[in-house]
């Protein structure tokens, strides 16, 4: 399968960022997109809302269904679902790519930025799963992709962010076991994440002034739309990252995907030199 044509994505936090770009390479394709995010209105620090995406999916040839969703809510997560399924017929792939960012030490993590990670990045990630499996399983080539770390559990990752790493390595745990849970169903889980700094709004907030040594977050998505195109029996339990997918679907150049030409982009968290 080359294409996401016809098939039904639900992404979360897709108002912005990376799940904008994945949702504007699914309606590339002619795809279904479900535009899962808390943004219905314009914020005044941060770009970008769900009605703002679903008019770009559209305007890239797919049809867009705007949800206002916040992930730590289960009922408004079941509504998103129960909306999908009437609109296009169901479910085939979901992206848990909503996530709350807060890398810092543990003096400097007030216990509500430790519960929002806990929240959103793990709970999130498992009510999302669990309210679209009934319908990913009735698909033909169903997959889940969480926007998470490889699971690497050497000190040096917990030192500098405990409660951040803690909460993405807890969501890469929930992909690994649900591929392992539904493996012989046909279902896939995999996890992406960037080799390097990704120029979004989550980077300005965290880290500002990084995004000129960052690369766009079209590196993602075309990672992510190589991974969800193959077929869901061969390619589950996976920790993919976006540059090795890419030279996997025959890419050697990563020029076209960085902010500022010619220059060496950071490597992201969680990854080793």
């Amino acid at each position: 399968m080359q294409t996401l044509k016809d098939k039904t994505l639900l992404i979360t936090g897709a108002s912005r960022g990376i799940g904008r770009a994945l949702a504007l390479r699914a309606a590339a394709d002619g795809a279904n997109v479900v535009i899962a995010a808390k943004t219905s209105e314009a914020h005044p620090r941060l770009a970008g809302t769900i009605h703002d995406t679903a008019a770009e999916v559209v305007a890239r040839g797919g049809r867009a269904l705007a949800v206002v969703v916040d992930v730590r809510d289960e009922s408004q997560v079941l509504d998103a679902v129960a909306r999908a399924v009437e609109r296009f017929g169901g479910i085939d792939i979901l992206v848990n790519n909503a996530s709350a960012v807060h890398p810092h030490p543990l003096q400097d993590t007030p216990i509500k930025r430790y519960d929002l990670m806990m929240d959103v990045n793990v709970r999130g990630s498992f009510v999302c799963a669990q309210a679209c499996m009934p319908h990913l399983l009735k698909a033909a080539n169903p997959h889940i992709l969480s926007l998470s770390p490889p699971l690497d559990l050497q000190p040096k990752w917990f030192r500098p962010h405990l409660a951040y790493t803690t909460s993405k390595f807890g969501m890469s745990m929930i992909a690994l076991g649900l591929a392992e849970e539904f493996s012989a169903q046909g279902l896939a889980s995999n996890t992406l994440w960037p080799r390097t700094l990704i120029a979004t709004a989550a980077l300005d907030l965290a880290a500002p002034g990084q995004a000129a040594s960052a690369r766009r977050p079209e590196i993602m998505a075309d990672a992510a739309h190589w991974i969800l195109t193959q077929p869901s029996r061969t390619a589950t339990g996976c920790f993919f990252v976006d540059e090795d997918v890419l030279r996997r679907s025959g890419v050697t150049s990563f020029e076209c995907y960085a902010v500022t030409p010619g220059a060496e982009p950071h490597l992201d968290y969680f990854i080793d030199p």
